[in-house]
């Protein structure tokens, strides 16, 4: 079994050792699984309980105070499953398992998600808030009233660009929110990918980026698999993962198919993003062209 996990593509992380350690501490977790979908799913749970990262506890605040979570996972024989925009849901890698095991369906979303992962035994009603989180949005003057009045003063507290975004997050306006995370499994046979994130700060309530979108956030194949993180409505309309597994099908080695995807998606949209790979001779590959994604590579 190997296994590469990613903590996010963002800035500079605060506190970079421990944020690292929780990586190593997720990657040697996944390795130590039989399956490479027990070993993404464990991989990432570890990364949702750390309010080091946005997933799980600590996961991103909308518009409306709430922490909405979305997962996806995939394996190379191309059985996939999401979940979105799920309030109180910790883990939502396992919510995505159960769409992909037990319905014959690929996305599911919001309370009926919720409902689902409950009536399989995955925890919900969790209190995501972290401390920072709570504390950040308690010193806004939140919006109220309908969802236009949401977009106007999310347009006037924090502008509606990715460029202002990151130039806020920057200042320290914002919460640094790309720190989605992500796991890939290979056993010498199967590949499997996850991913899960609480968001983007102050997005619109019921906003759903890329991560459980499948060739987005996530992808697997016979040739290889792959998770990303980053701007996740660029990645979403570039299809970031399926755009490095493409690379590895094209006869690309790990490390190259990640270079190249990220290449290809600043010259496409301009926005940051970061991208983890396995090719099926084992390699690794991760590439990003924001200011840091940190990850970890463990082996059995």
């Amino acid at each position: 079994m190997r296994v590469i996990v990613h903590g996010g593509a963002g800035g500079e992380p605060d506190e970079p050792e421990p944020r690292q350690a929780v990586l190593d501490e997720a990657a040697a977790t996944g390795v130590g699984r039989e399956s490479v979908v027990d070993a993404v799913e464990a991989a990432v749970r570890v990364l949702e309980s750390s309010p080091r990262f946005n997933a799980g506890v600590g996961g991103a605040v909308q518009s409306d105070g709430e922490v909405r979570t979305d997962a996806g996972v995939m394996t190379s024989d191309r059985e996939a499953g999401a979940t979105c925009a799920m309030p109180g849901v910790e883990h939502a890698v396992s919510a995505a398992r159960v769409v992909m095991e037990e319905t014959p369906h690929v996305l599911v979303a919001g309370e009926h998600a919720v409902d689902l992962a409950a009536d399989f035994g995955v925890e919900t009603g969790v209190d995501l808030l972290s401390e920072d989180k709570r504390e950040r949005w308690g010193d806004l003057d939140a919006p109220t009233g309908t969802p236009t009045e949401h977009l106007d003063w999310l347009r006037e507290k924090f502008g509606g660009s990715a460029a202002q975004s990151a130039a806020d997050e920057s200042s320290g306006d914002a919460p640094r929110d790309h720190d989605t995370v992500g796991a890939v499994a290979y056993d010498g046979e199967a590949f499997a990918a996850a991913t899960s994130t609480g968001g983007r700060w102050l997005a619109l309530a019921g906003r759903v980026g890329d991560v459980p979108q499948i060739g987005s956030g996530f992808y697997a194949a016979p040739a290889g698999a792959a998770s990303a993180t980053g701007a996740g409505e660029d990645i979403a309309k570039t299809t970031l993962t399926r755009r490095a597994v493409r690379h590895l099908e094209s006869g690309m080695a790990a490390q190259a198919a990640a270079d190249r995807a990220v290449e290809e998606f600043a010259e496409l949209t301009g926005s940051s993003a970061g991208v983890i790979v396995l090719d099926r001779a084992g390699g690794a590959g991760a590439a990003f062209n924001s200011d840091a994604m940190q990850t970890a590579v463990a082996d059995d």
